[in-house]
């Protein structure tokens, strides 16, 4: 461990015993002997405090390539269409909202249906949102005061990866969602297939991702807070998989992830792809049926402090950490 460096214990069940399972040049990552969870650790303390997300990593999420991709109409549909399904209207809170895509496509696809708000510590990421129209709140969740406001839904795509400490972050939605509030949450899925076939050279186990969850752990994670209404695996993308086998496990730079991006982007919106895209659909299809596709998605509805209570919790730290 170094000054710019910090220890931590498990992001889940909090203890403190776990072995090395894995060193890709400075990312060193660790599993918990209690409840197998796999997380970084020691953490560059520019990413435990977010401070990197508001200097350096604002390169990335404000590229003209990733701007283009994230604001285009087929960037969002499997999380438009899985909140959809589960929230018709209402408040929403998304958390880490980054250029405020998702909001801005929620809104411009269900006029009239949501009022959104997004939350997130990079400045210049936040400015970018209101220039589209989308509201936003700026600071860390765990500090904001939402002056009693309470939401029907809160969001989290692709953010418990990236926290020191994910399960505050879930409890603080919690006590923001109504009686019957919902949290949406996406995170990598340690158990793909593209996780599987690359090993360390898959492209995201890198530093700025601090926790890697499988459908086991992350069903520990929520559990205190929330019951689980839907879980299902979704997307797949062969390329990344092609490239990161070929590559050897070579580090691949933001400036390369924004233009793959914006590549399958276009590649998604050109009509003579269709077929293609049939395809793959049906590819992805499988893999989710498997649970093996790319990302793990769940809808949770919070638990009510009187269930929380009575709820008999299951006894995960009696196991051996192995995972069902």
């Amino acid at each position: 461990m170094t000054a710019a460096s910090a220890a931590r214990a498990c992001p889940v069940c909090g203890q403190d015993d776990a072995t090395v399972w894995l060193q890709k040049n400075a990312l060193r990552l660790v599993r918990c002997r209690r409840c197998a969870m796999i997380y970084a650790n020691p953490v560059p303390t520019a990413l435990a405090s977010g401070q990197y997300y508001d200097r350096a990593g604002a390169d990335y999420y404000l590229s003209p390539a990733k701007l283009e991709s994230d604001y285009a109409p087929v960037r969002y549909e499997r999380e438009l269409r899985l909140f959809r399904r589960h929230c018709r209207g209402g408040a929403v809170l998304d958390v880490g909202c980054s250029s405020g895509a998702f909001l801005f496509q929620l809104g411009r696809r269900f006029p009239g249906d949501y009022q959104g708000l997004g939350t997130d510590v990079s400045g210049p990421a936040l400015d970018y949102a209101e220039q589209r129209g989308v509201a936003v709140r700026r600071g860390s969740f765990l500090e904001l005061d939402f002056g009693g406001r309470l939401f029907d839904a809160v969001t989290f795509w692709a953010v418990l990866e990236h926290l020191l400490e994910p399960a505050r972050f879930l409890a603080q939605a919690a006590s923001l969602l109504k009686p019957d509030g919902l949290c949406f949450v996406l995170v990598p899925n340690m158990k793909s297939l593209a996780a599987r076939l690359l090993g360390a050279r898959y492209r995201y186990l890198y530093p700025q991702h601090l926790n890697y969850f499988t459908k086991a752990t992350l069903m520990k994670l929520v559990a205190p807070c929330f019951s689980v209404i839907t879980f299902h695996t979704t997307h797949f993308n062969p390329i990344i998989v092609w490239q990161d086998w070929r590559g050897g496990g070579r580090d691949v730079s933001p400036r390369e992830r924004a233009q793959l991006l914006q590549r399958t982007t276009a590649a998604k919106q050109h009509p003579l792809l269709r077929p293609m895209k049939a395809l793959y659909g049906l590819t992805e299809n499988a893999l989710a049926a498997l649970t093996l596709a790319d990302n793990l998605a769940v809808v949770l509805r919070r638990r009510e402090a009187r269930e929380a209570e009575s709820s008999p919790q299951p006894d995960w730290f009696a196991s051996t950490g192995r995972e069902g």
